[in-house]
């Protein structure tokens, strides 16, 4: 492993992922942010995830964070006294340099940040990493640099036994990298999973889900949409014809903002059919042009911002363009779900919630 070479890619990582507090997707991004650097560093450091919960509601699986040596910690598996004790669990791992996993009755009390509303158990896997580990940290490059590509991915580790502490990343450009497995497809669910192989036990998650959602227009709507998509695990492509208005300093939370002409979004996009499209432009006209561009791909889902007439007067448009009732009938206008939105957050809160809907189906 050639530290400088560490180094230089670890710059670049920087300057792309600032360290944020939340316990999102792009939060655990930066936890292999993290851990690269501190392999680099020379530091080994421990994964703590939740791996199971039980309780009213569970969704406590997947929840991960990071123990460096001087007992800092980043990401959370909940708050409160179990992630404190976990901490404690984690220095001493570093110790021991052994994985294992614990579990932790959480009273009505503690349930609350892990989305549990009555008591429950929760299990947490330690998963001790070293800095010498040369396949863990290829798997965090290769990780890193395919985060923001449209494919799913899945990080999987193997919680056997104290002595097991691989872990291996799926993504189906480069296969399985960290981990010798033939039959991965117990492991690549659409949810946290658990399963024994050739007797064995892996727990698997998925890092990133297919389909990209791109938001036509950067006004007050989308201002307030991307961070919310963002939260809820979408990953978001803001394009806009105006710099001001697609510009990264005002959507950090997007993977990408585009400058570009509405009328040739194909010069700077390609929509695939697990893509989500939100129209939300600031005329009639540029709302039309997108349309016709974007009935013509495969989206799994249009959605478009407008009014009742102006929908229709757009829909008479496209009728007379030669696009039959039925491919104009793949347009949601107006977009979201009806909970009689009014400001830009509440008209955010109803597209998110379609969105979500939509994709829970897809499943």
């Amino acid at each position: 492993m050639h530290d400088q070479d560490r180094q230089s890619d670890t710059k670049k990582v920087k300057e792309r992922s600032p360290v944020r507090a939340k316990n999102d997707m792009k939060s655990l991004k930066e936890l292999f942010v993290i851990g690269k650097q501190a392999m680099e560093r020379h530091q080994d450091f421990v994964f703590v995830t939740v791996i199971a919960s039980s309780g009213s509601s569970p969704r406590g699986a997947g929840s991960r964070m990071l123990v460096l040596p001087d007992g800092t910690s980043h990401g959370t598996v909940g708050g409160g006294n179990v992630e404190y004790h976990a901490i404690q669990q984690a220095k001493e791992v570093l110790v021991s340099k052994k994985s294992f996993s614990k579990g932790y009755h959480l009273h009505a009390g503690e349930t609350a940040d892990l989305g549990m509303i009555c008591g429950g158990d929760v299990v947490i896997y330690f998963q001790y990493m070293s800095w010498e580990n040369e396949e863990f940290y290829r798997l965090c490059c290769q990780l890193l640099e395919d985060w923001d590509k449209n494919e799913s991915s899945w990080l999987i580790m193997d919680i056997t036994d104290e002595t097991a502490w691989a872990a291996g990343y799926y993504s189906p450009e480069h296969n399985l990298i960290g981990l010798s497995l033939t039959d991965l497809k117990p492991l690549l669910q659409t949810q946290a999973v658990q399963a024994v192989i050739n007797g064995r036990r892996y727990y698997s998650e998925p890092l990133v889900r297919q389909g990209i959602v791109y938001v036509f227009g950067g006004g007050h709507v989308a201002q307030e949409l991307v961070p919310l998509l963002s939260h809820l695990d979408f990953r978001c492509v803001v394009y806009d014809d105006r710099e001001s208005f697609s510009n990264p300093s005002l959507f950090p939370d997007a993977a990408r903002c585009i400058t570009g002409d509405f009328s040739y979004i194909s010069q700077y996009v390609t929509i695939q059919p697990q893509d989500y499209v939100c129209i939300m432009t600031r005329g009639h006209q540029s709302d039309y042009i997108l349309q016709q561009q974007i009935l013509k791909t495969d989206a799994h889902y249009i959605g478009v911002m407008g009014s009742r007439k102006k929908s229709a007067a757009i829909r008479q448009k496209l009728l007379d363009d030669g696009f039959t009732g039925t491919q104009i009938d793949r347009i949601n206008t107006p977009i979201g779900l009806s909970i009689l939105a009014e400001t830009p957050a509440e008209i955010a809160v109803s597209i998110a919630a379609q969105l979500v809907m939509i994709r829970a189906r897809k499943k």
